[in-house]
Parts: structure tokens; sequence; C-alpha cells
């Protein structure tokens, strides 16, 4: 029996609780999960890619079976190279469902054997994403519960005025 792998992609800029809560849900349902940076070039970052790879290794650390990687180009194709089986994808709020549905059906219409799978953060995080973690520390405000302790002191770092 093959390993069931599947890709979890995002920007992460940075890496939140959030998307560590998505990472422990996927693990429960595949043998190994890739957290894959999107290199976007219609993104500024605030973070390079491997600062960005140090966070989420750093957050999974104690979750056996989870890697970190990037990729340029179409998501189904970087996740054949890996032969994944699925694409996870968070779904915080409503407002989310129909963009990430379009995407799922492109994705499915360019490789059937990818399919993908919306999970549901714990409800504490339904708000949180990377966006509003660097208005919070942009702002002085304590994100202490919503990114690691490496997150939070290289995002200090960068807001200090």
């Amino acid at each position: 029996m093959s390993k069931k792998i599947a890709i979890y992609p995002g920007t992460f800029d940075p890496f939140t609780y959030g998307h560590l809560d998505i990472v422990e849900r996927a693990i429960k349902i595949f043998d190994e999960i890739i957290v894959t940076i999107a290199l976007n070039t219609k993104k500024q970052p605030l973070f390079p890619v491997n600062e960005r790879i140090e966070f989420i290794m750093d957050a999974t650390r104690l979750i056996p079976h989870v890697k970190a990687d990037c990729f340029e180009g179409l998501l189904v194709d970087f996740a054949r190279t890996k032969n994944a089986v699925a694409i996870i994808r968070g779904l915080r709020a409503i407002s989310d469902f129909e963009f990430e549905f379009q995407m799922a059906l492109m994705n499915h219409r360019l490789d059937q054997d990818i399919s993908t799978v919306f999970l549901m953060p714990n409800e504490k995080y339904t708000y949180l994403n990377s966006t509003i973690v660097k208005e919070v520390v942009e702002f002085g405000g304590n994100i202490d519960n919503l990114v690691t302790p490496l997150v939070a002191s290289k995002l200090k770092e960068k807001f200090k005025s």
C-alpha cells in the first residue's frame, strides 16, 4: 500500500497557529503532509522563502511526517512530482469557500487523480490569517497566542520602530 501524501499550499507569510491546526488535522488523515510555499510573483511577502520554511519546520517539529517545500507554477504539477493524492485547503469562513471551490474544480480538471480536501480550523482560529497577525504586531499588539515564539520574535524585529 502506497503512502497517502497531501500537499498543504499557501504563502505562509508568516505561518500561524491556524496553519498549524490544519496540519495537525491533516496528519490524522494522511501519511505525510508537505507544507509548501507557493511562490507568487503577485504578492510581496514580508519574509523570504527560507525564513518561511524555517517557521514551518519549527512549528511542525514535533509532528512526524511533515515536510516543508516551495514551488512555482501549477500546484497540480508540483503535487504530481511528490506523488500526492490530495491538496489540503483550510476554510475559515463562508467567504473563503467560493474562491477555494473554483480552485478545487480547476485543479480537478487539470488532474483528476488529485483530490482537494477542505478542513476547517478550530473555531478559535477562524478569524486568523497572516495579514491580521502582521497588522496586530505592527500596531504593538500581542501576537503570542497567534504564532510560534520564533515567528513572534521575527515579526517584532521586522516592525521595530
